[in-house]
């Protein structure tokens, strides 16, 4: 997409949109989301062992406690974070989030309490509400309308695999080496690189906004804070399909984040084997973004995002119903394949029906709503399995998963390709039929 010379002198700037005029600082951006998935990586499999074998944590739902400090703050940051990149710029708010991330190893290393632990989950809230908001945020400003599926694929790839590789390799060290010190010292890596290089080499993308917004057909609207988070959360019929449905794929990935490894636990699965198994999901995520993230810009976004949900939902019910490792791989399989699917399609849902100058606003509110999911997710999951046991927690969820996949089919209404002109008439659900 090449800019007209009106609009190259509106902006002041040789700025261009698209991934191929900003491939560098595209690049970068997937390599610095990459150590953002990292520092959650090194807590998917050793986290919830190291409260229940070396704190002695019997409850389940004390034990995913730590999850629900990491969503509450991560969410809360997500909602401020596309107010802040706006009045601050993103870089700044994207180094910030690097800085608030950097003693979360050494917490965890050293922790003395687990209360040590649910704090240093809290400042990994900030740091993934603040940095991988930015990343993705920057992401979408670069490219421009006609590839977001693709940009956010891209952004959910490199983060979710790292994630994945990052789980599988914490559970071989610690099979080898224990739960502590030597498996987090891998997140020390991660936070340290990830500052450097936003501090470094990242350059802010506010002028590939006002490119953008100056070549839309229609004006933006003037636009309150507070009528951005009721236009996304309930009134658009779109956005609120997409921020329910954001909830609960998040509510059953914290289900899983601190339930499954104590499942596989109990059923005399060895570390090595877990670690594999909580890698699996999340790198079978990030890898088939890759391909999900374009294909919802050819395709529409509806389709994937209600079989994503769907096939979610097949996957936990597989592992909650079954006691074998081979169809716990295939439960793990299933829940990343249909994660990939709706993950990129609900970001690029949401980038659609929203207008360039208001667009981060809207994406940190449906941020919000769908990283709340790891709390709500962790905490329902932990009380479950504490009354009826985890199996019924799994499939509770996994009923759940389900009913949210219909709620798109219902509600959701398909752009046809996603365009500026579509983003400046949101519709209230009551006004749509």
């Amino acid at each position: 997409m090449s800019e007209s010379p009106s609009i190259s002198r509106l902006t002041g700037s040789r700025v261009r949109l698209g991934l191929k005029e900003n491939w560098r600082q595209f690049a970068l951006l997937i390599l610095i989301n990459a150590f953002v998935g990292g520092m959650v990586g090194i807590e998917r499999t050793v986290v919830p062992l190291i409260g229940s074998d070396e704190f002695g944590i019997a409850s389940t739902t004390i034990v995913v406690s730590f999850i629900v400090s990491f969503g509450v703050v991560k969410a809360l940051a997500n909602l401020v974070s596309g107010q802040l990149a706006d009045h601050w710029g993103r870089k700044r708010v994207l180094v910030l989030g690097w800085l608030v991330g950097l003693p979360v190893p050494f917490m965890i290393m050293w922790a003395p309490s687990w209360g040590w632990i649910i704090a240093a989950n809290a400042l990994l809230g900030i740091n993934q509400g603040l940095a991988w908001s930015m990343t993705v945020i920057m992401k979408v400003d670069l490219v421009g309308p006609k590839s977001r599926g693709l940009a956010v694929g891209l952004n959910e790839f490199a983060g979710y695999l790292a994630v994945g590789v990052t789980a599988f390799l914490t559970g071989y060290l610690a099979s080898r080496y224990g739960l502590r010190p030597v498996p987090i010292y891998l997140g020390i890596g991660y936070a340290v690189l990830g500052a450097l290089l936003s501090i470094a080499l990242v350059r802010d993308t506010r002028e590939h906004v006002r490119l953008e917004a100056a070549g839309s057909s229609k004006p933006p609207a003037s636009m309150s804070f507070r009528e951005i988070f009721v236009l996304t959360s309930f009134r658009d019929r779109n956005l609120f399909a997409a921020s329910q449905a954001g909830l609960v794929n998040n509510l059953n990935d914290g289900m899983s984040w601190g339930i499954f490894p104590l499942f596989f636990a109990s059923f005399g699965l060895g570390i090595e084997r877990i670690g594999i198994l909580k890698a699996i999901y999340p790198a079978t995520w990030g890898i088939l973004q890759v391909a999900t993230g374009p294909l919802s810009d050819r395709w529409g976004r509806k389709g994937l995002i209600v079989a994503g949900m769907w096939i979610q939902s097949a996957g936990l019910f597989l592992t909650a119903a079954t006691r074998q490792y081979q169809w716990w791989l295939v439960g793990s399989l299933l829940l990343g394949l249909g994660t990939a699917m709706v993950y990129p399609s609900l970001i690029a849902a949401v980038s659609d029906a929203s207008h360039p100058t208001w667009r981060a606003r809207s994406l940190s509110v449906y941020r919000f709503w769908r990283d709340l999911g790891y709390a709500i997710g962790a905490l329902s999951a932990g009380i479950i399995a504490d009354i009826f046991g985890m199996a019924w927690a799994i499939g509770s969820i996994a009923a759940l998963t389900f009913l949210s996949g219909a709620v798109v089919a219902v509600l959701m209404r398909e752009r046809a390709s996603p365009s500026l002109d579509l983003a400046q008439d949101p519709k209230p659900l009551g006004q749509i039929k």
